[in-house]
């Protein structure tokens, strides 16, 4: 089940939500580091043992808590571009969407640092469970990246770009943006003034826009 609230209490049968809401407040409070199971039940007001019956441990609420941040950045980058004005022109059109997603992107790492962070963790696995980097293939791909890669290609198909070309540029594009949203959180760009910031990110979405080829 999905976090909802937040919220301190919960109603009966519902404490795996509440849980998970809990534990969505502290990471949105610092951060994935701050995601932990028994705090997350102390807030709610139940006791460690009740918690473990709903999670194995920190790995899994994590894993749950990174889920929905993802959810959340996707919601982010969507509703940017909802806002953003059409154009009779395709080439405009698909340009402004994959901008608007873009900044959508960088707007949620900046508004929410604790929450953008917990959504590219990498939980500890269980004692004697495989490591995740094993077997990659396991892990769904990030919402946020489909999008940014689908507006990318919209964009490309509109220009010359070769289409062996367009994943590399999606990838290339989400390296991008998730680096200034980096350094902008966490890195030396996050003294930057808010016209200097401004400038930075749309000095990178015009870099990501003319290396899809669409002009």
């Amino acid at each position: 089940m999905a976090a909802t609230s937040a919220g301190k209490t919960y109603h009966h049968g519902d404490l795996r939500n509440a849980l998970i809401c809990a534990a969505v407040d502290l990471a949105a409070d610092g951060g994935p580091e701050r995601v932990v199971l028994r705090e997350a039940a102390r807030r709610v007001g139940v006791s460690p043992t009740a918690a473990y019956r709903h999670f194995d441990g920190r790995g899994e609420l994590l894993r749950t808590v990174r889920a929905h941040a993802r959810r959340e950045l996707a919601a982010a980058m969507e509703r940017a571009a909802a806002r953003e004005p059409g154009a009779d022109d395709a080439v405009l059109a698909a340009e402004r969407r994959v901008t608007a997603l873009c900044r959508g992107y960088v707007g949620f790492a900046v508004e929410q640092p604790g929450l953008y962070r917990a959504a590219f963790c990498v939980p500890r696995p269980a004692p004697g469970a495989e490591c995740s980097q094993d077997r990659p293939a396991a892990e769904p791909e990030v919402r946020a990246f489909t999008l940014l890669r689908e507006a990318l290609e919209a964009l490309a198909a509109l220009g010359a770009a070769r289409p062996d070309t367009r994943t590399a540029t999606g990838a290339a594009a989400w390296s991008a943006v998730h680096g200034l949203s980096l350094l902008l959180v966490d890195g030396p760009l996050r003294c930057l003034s808010v016209q200097g910031r401004s400038l930075a990110v749309e000095a990178t979405l015009a870099m990501v826009v003319s290396g899809a080829g669409a002009r």
